[in-house]
Parts: structure tokens; sequence; C-alpha cells
């Protein structure tokens, strides 16, 4: 883990503010759900991204496949084989 040496605190309804940067950074927008987890003492932030979901775009499609471990969805899989072609 690396430190940002950012410190922010928790106001009275428990919230916190990540900032600019960090949002900038790791595309984080209003609508980006966030998944919590803890290890240890820590807490962890990470982008939400569902098993099944596409890695290159996020989205989960029946017909995705499986690659090296990692979800491809159909329309990704086309755009691969053009890219390819082309």
């Amino acid at each position: 883990m690396i430190s940002t040496g950012i410190i922010r605190s928790i106001d009275s309804l428990g919230r916190v503010v990540l900032p600019k940067e960090l949002r900038r950074t790791f595309e984080i927008t209003t609508d980006t759900p966030l998944e919590i987890m803890t290890e240890g003492d820590a807490i962890l932030l990470r982008k939400y991204r569902p098993a099944d979901a596409c890695v290159l775009c996020g989205q989960v499609s029946p017909g995705s496949v499986q690659l090296y471990g990692k979800t491809v969805c159909p329309a990704c899989q086309r755009a691969l084989a053009e890219k390819e072609q082309g």
C-alpha cells in the first residue's frame, strides 16, 4: 500500500471526501460504485466491478468468455478481432 500523505476527517454523518486528484487519477465520478473492504486494521475502497464484468469495458454481457482468467465481452471480442485484421 502506498501512502498519499493526504489526511481527511470524517464529518458528523460519517462521510469522508476523496481528494479531487485521487478521483481524477482513478476516474471516480459521482456515479462510480465503490466497494468497501477491511484488511486487518485498514479500510480499503476500490471501484466496484462485478466478477463477470468485461476486463476491457466493464460491461456484463451474455456471451462473454474467459481468457487467461479474465472476462471479455462479445463487443470487445469483435473490436479485438477487427484490430487484429486491420
